[in-house]
């Protein structure tokens, strides 16, 4: 039987919290809470588990490329990955 249930994404990955309207990428989870960090750096906040969720394609591109743009003019170049750690270097 299929289940419903969706799985939270894991660290590194990145996610939605949906009481705040915000993407950011997990960073851990404590005292019950989910840790999330701006996809640009920053200072972590907290997301209850049951409000965080994968966000849609279209969020996920969204944030992939802001982060692209980020790094482009901060002067470095990452290699593309599946996951959101990238392999950049100073160029």
């Amino acid at each position: 039987m299929a289940s419903n249930h969706q799985t939270r994404p894991g660290i590194g990955e990145l996610a939605k919290d949906t009481a705040r309207g915000r993407i950011g990428v997990v960073m851990g989870e404590v005292g019950g809470r989910v840790q999330i960090r701006p996809i640009r750096g920053g200072t972590e906040w907290d997301a209850m588990p049951d409000n965080v969720v994968t966000p849609s394609a279209r969020e996920e591109l969204s944030a992939r490329l802001a982060i692209r743009n980020a790094n482009t003019r901060g002067g470095l170049r990452c290699a593309p990955s599946a996951g959101m750690r990238e392999s950049c270097s100073s160029s």
